[in-house]
């Protein structure tokens, strides 16, 4: 293979990424040729609605998935959070990235702390897993959806007068806007989504010389905690609908996950844990212990409540 072709969305953060993987391909092997294919998906296109409400299956890989099987790229490059648990028949992920902070930040107005926003105020987030987590800690915040990559975010912070935002922390870190953070939420606080901060290269299953070509670039670390969150969220059966966090720690050996209602009013958290041997099924049996805890009743409402679900 003399060229490789990336395919990846077309936003700031997402060709940093993209140009990670191909600056580590160039410099692994100094006679490959790499080429970013820009690629436009159903997640970029819709920006006036709430991801919570125009589905969760696909909508930032579905295009991108889709020029992977034409042949059209060699290999796609996404934020692990986007890609859903179960991929199109033939592809397979074959690099996860170095994780990066998998926090969650808040960028406040006036450099202020989670616990320091004054009664009423308005916090901006496009999670219902944040939010979930956020109302539980803070049912006094005014709560409103935001949308768009960072810079469109930061503007509409300003512009709209509010008094904050929460956001993934790895994603301002990689852009280089880390000073803007007036607070970074502890797991403890604010359970990461999952394979947040890691980034995953998919290919096609039979494309063995481009596996073979990203070998290096793949952590085992990062592979063990995708493995293990991706099967908690598997057994769930949640997505960007559902409020489900967890965060795996593979030194610590534990996982430790939650599933939160839209109110925040209903929270659910344990950990089990993490045998790096079988890291799916620690995530599977923390989805069980939760599910046994409560977790499916929660899920259950969620569900029949949602755009789309059959009444009786």
């Amino acid at each position: 293979m003399k060229k490789v072709k990336i395919g990846t969305r077309g936003s700031q953060l997402a060709l940093y990424q993209a140009n990670a993987v191909a600056g580590y391909l160039r410099s692994a092997f100094p006679d490959l040729e790499t080429e970013i294919v820009k690629i436009k998906t159903t997640g970029d296109k819709v920006l006036d609605s709430p991801l919570s409400k125009i589905g969760d299956k696909g909508l930032f890989t579905r295009e991108i998935e889709r020029a992977l099987l034409d042949n059209e790229i060699d290999c796609a490059v996404h934020s692990l959070k986007d890609l859903p648990t179960e991929l199109p028949e033939g592809l397979r992920i074959i690099a996860f990235s170095e994780r990066e902070d998998v926090r969650d930040a808040l960028i406040a107005q006036d450099g202020m702390r989670l616990l320091e926003l004054p009664k009423g105020s308005t916090v901006a987030t496009g999670s219902l897993r944040r939010r979930s987590q956020l109302m539980h800690l803070r049912s006094d915040l005014n709560l409103v959806d935001i949308r768009g990559n960072l810079n469109t975010r930061l503007r509409k912070l300003e512009e709209e007068g509010y008094a904050g935002m929460l956001l993934a922390y790895a994603g301002i870190k990689r852009l280089g806007m880390a000073d803007k953070v007036t607070e970074i939420l502890a797991p403890e606080k604010m359970l990461p989504a999952v394979g947040q901060g890691i980034i995953a290269v998919e290919a096609r299953e039979n494309n063995t010389v481009m596996k073979d070509l990203l070998s290096g670039y793949n952590i085992v670390a990062s592979e063990t905690a995708a493995l293990a969150e991706r099967a908690f969220l598997r057994e769930l059966e949640g997505g960007c609908q559902v409020p489900i966090g967890v965060f795996t720690s593979v030194a610590g050996a534990k996982i430790e996950g939650m599933v939160g209602s839209l109110d925040g009013e209903t929270l659910v958290r344990d950990s089990v844990t993490l045998d790096s041997t079988d890291p799916e099924r620690a995530g599977r049996e923390l989805a069980l212990r939760l599910l046994s805890l409560g977790a499916d009743g929660i899920l259950a409402e969620i569900r029949r409540d949602a755009p789309g679900a059959q009444r009786p």
